[in-house]
């Protein structure tokens, strides 16, 4: 397997071991509980919780009280959108806009709420798959409770204008979520936007799986009115009880301070990447899905002219590994629905694939292989 170039870091990415090493420390020797006051070890917990938990929240431009931990983001999301709800209930405010283009981890939780009675509008992007902020301001009304739009598209890299945004709807009283599970510690200005809810994970960052967070914004001295999904404990301000996992949050940090220290050598080695992997495939036919002016560096969507994705993929199979799209879906082997909603053909929609990387795990791939891969494909 270590002979397999992992290009499918938007779906996770391994533990880098300077994490593992700290989320072990915490499980076998500093081991306390974070909630146990009576002794050394509870109390250690707790100041390291409450370390990492400003340090997180300070990347976001925020007050360490304005962040609670949860298994990633889609508690998060699920956080942000079905615990607004009852305040859009109790007001009358039933209208939340969004993306055709979000990942599963909102549009399911909003179909529920259509279920409920609210009702959303789902905005299609342009041909490149940025939603503009026209758009979202057209479709603004008085009861318009939430606006909820993702930071980095997961399967084209297309960057949203999420802060803009978030400046704009903070002067109404619509509230603004941002799932930022693919562009936290990548973007991290635009996040530090007047953002009400944004929520992060940290797998994508070389964390742990199952630990992120839920940035709550206040508006003033006023807290967003959230209800709890949960209950049992009253941890993380009442809105995510349960026991602290104090070494997965250790992790989280310790990932974000990486990538933090390391952004620059990121961002250059993921554009080096992406060069030398669309100067490896000159002459070869495919569109690139996704506007190149606004993407990170480090997700790329192609569609090979007159290539399937699956037998690509099989075709790739030893040498690289690879997606058609979010992880979260791709077993279904349905057509893509961000290709889809961007209104492109039909066989670009059929046949994207998405190669996403970390730089650290790249050495050594030949791009050659790809268009070998490729070519044998489209002869």
């Amino acid at each position: 397997m270590m002979s397999v170039t992992y290009l499918d870091a938007a779906a996770t990415t391994r533990v880098d071991p300077r994490v593992a090493d700290v989320v072990l420390h915490w499980m076998t020797e500093d081991f306390g509980n974070a909630g146990s006051r009576t002794h050394e070890y509870g109390t250690r917990a707790k100041k390291a919780v409450q370390q990492a938990r400003t340090q997180l929240a300070a990347q976001l431009g925020a007050p360490a009280e304005e962040l609670i931990f949860t298994s990633g983001a889609t508690e998060s999301n699920n956080i942000a959108l079905l615990g607004i709800a009852p305040h859009g209930e109790q007001t009358g405010r039933r209208h939340i806009i969004t993306s055709a283009i979000e990942h599963k981890a909102v549009l399911e939780p909003l179909e529920h709420l259509q279920s409920r009675g609210f009702e959303v509008d789902f905005l299609k992007p342009d041909q490149n798959g940025r939603i503009s902020v026209e758009a979202v301001r057209e479709r603004l009304r008085p009861d318009t409770l939430l606006v909820s739009l993702m930071h980095v598209n997961n399967e084209t890299g297309v960057i949203q204008p999420v802060s803009e945004l978030g400046r704009i709807l903070r002067e109404t009283s619509t509230y603004f979520h941002v799932d930022a599970a693919q562009g936290f510690a990548k973007l991290p200005e635009d996040l530090t936007a007047p953002i009400d809810l944004i929520s992060i994970s940290g797998h994508k960052i070389g964390a742990p799986k199952g630990i992120g967070a839920l940035l709550v914004r206040r508006r003033g001295w006023d807290r967003l009115p959230l209800q709890p999904l949960m209950f049992g404990g009253g941890q993380e301000r009442k809105l995510r009880p349960g026991t602290l996992p104090v070494p997965l949050i250790m992790g989280l940090a310790k990932a974000e301070e990486i990538f933090r220290k390391e952004h620059q050598q990121w961002l250059a080695g993921a554009q080096k990447f992406r060069e030398q992997l669309l100067a490896g495939l000159a002459g070869i036919r495919y569109h690139v899905n996704g506007n190149p002016e606004h993407s990170v560096p480090h997700i790329l969507n192609l569609s090979f002219e007159g290539v399937d994705a699956e037998a690509l993929i099989i075709g790739l199979k030893g040498v690289a590994a690879v997606a058609t799209g979010s992880a979260c879906t791709s077993a279904s082997y349905t057509p893509s629905h961000v290709l889809t909603a961007m209104g492109l053909p039909d066989e670009i929609v059929s046949n994207g694939l998405r190669l996403s990387w970390l730089p650290s795990q790249v050495d050594g791939f030949e791009v050659g292989d790809l268009a070998a891969a490729v070519n044998q494909l489209q002869a």
